[in-house]
């Protein structure tokens, strides 16, 4: 099984933007510029073809389980009837990838590693797709996109001032992908979509005890250094799993 190609390591150059936009302006940096005035004020719908375009970047750079293949077949019986979540119409795809890591994008794009999948149990990994969910529905997703979006216009800038003229295109958007998963959520954001997971499991009647599990094995995984997982994106694994405990013992005096 191949090592995911998205987890890549990448450093950035940091510029002055106040400076570059001091200065007078080619038409590269013109496009640039315009491109980050728009990352403060992307819409939903700019917001979701950006993503589906980084998730098709994506899709061809990974190699995907096909209809037959167990991983993919396993995942299709797992997410039976979690087509659409809160208004969010969500697809599916397992990358043959021996990564433990899973993620989800803005417009509705849901994609789960076959590292994570011989990791965890079927109701392990609904927890984490239920968490990943939660990172779009809460909006933390669009800002971690835009954060990116804003880096890949300062890099423009900072290329045009070097007579390239290079603007953010299809032959950027790898580097644009890299942005997005450098990009590190806060432990805030974690905290509330471990929630929002949780609660996806209550909601749809699903083992809500399998959240403490799930961060039990990533947190057995980072004690044995795992890298390159949801260990090193999602830290205090066991801190949380105790807490997705005290949720479920509470949610269990409901019943």
């Amino acid at each position: 099984m191949k090592k995911n190609v998205l987890i890549i390591t990448f450093a950035l150059v940091s510029i002055s933007l106040q400076a570059q936009f001091g200065k007078a302006l080619k038409k590269g940096n013109v496009d640039a510029g315009k491109k980050l005035v728009k990352s403060a004020t992307l819409s939903d719908e700019d917001m979701a073809q950006l993503s589906l375009e980084s998730v098709q970047w994506m899709d061809e750079s990974n190699p995907i389980a096909k209809a037959g293949d167990p991983y993919a077949d396993r995942l299709s019986k797992l997410v039976a009837g979690f087509e659409n979540e809160d208004g969010l119409t969500l697809n599916y795809k397992v990358y043959l990838v021996s990564d433990i890591n899973a993620f989800a994008t803005p417009d509705g794009s849901v994609r789960v590693m076959a590292g994570l999948m011989d990791l965890m149990t079927d109701d392990e990994i609904l927890s984490v797709i239920g968490h990943e969910i939660g990172h779009v529905k809460l909006g933390h997703s669009k800002e971690r996109y835009k954060t990116a979006y804003k880096i890949s216009a300062a890099k423009d800038l900072a290329e045009a001032n070097t007579n390239s003229g290079k603007v953010l295109a299809d032959e950027e958007i790898g580097g644009f992908v890299e942005n997005v998963l450098n990009a590190q959520f806060s432990q805030t954001n974690e905290s509330e979509s471990d929630k929002f997971g949780f609660n996806f499991l209550v909601k749809h009647n699903l083992n809500y005890h399998a959240m403490e599990g799930a961060f039990q094995k990533l947190a057995s995984l980072s004690d044995n250094g795992g890298k390159g997982s949801l260990t090193s994106s999602h830290p205090g694994s066991a801190k949380r799993s105790e807490r997705a405990k005290a949720w479920a013992e509470k949610q269990d005096a409901k019943q």
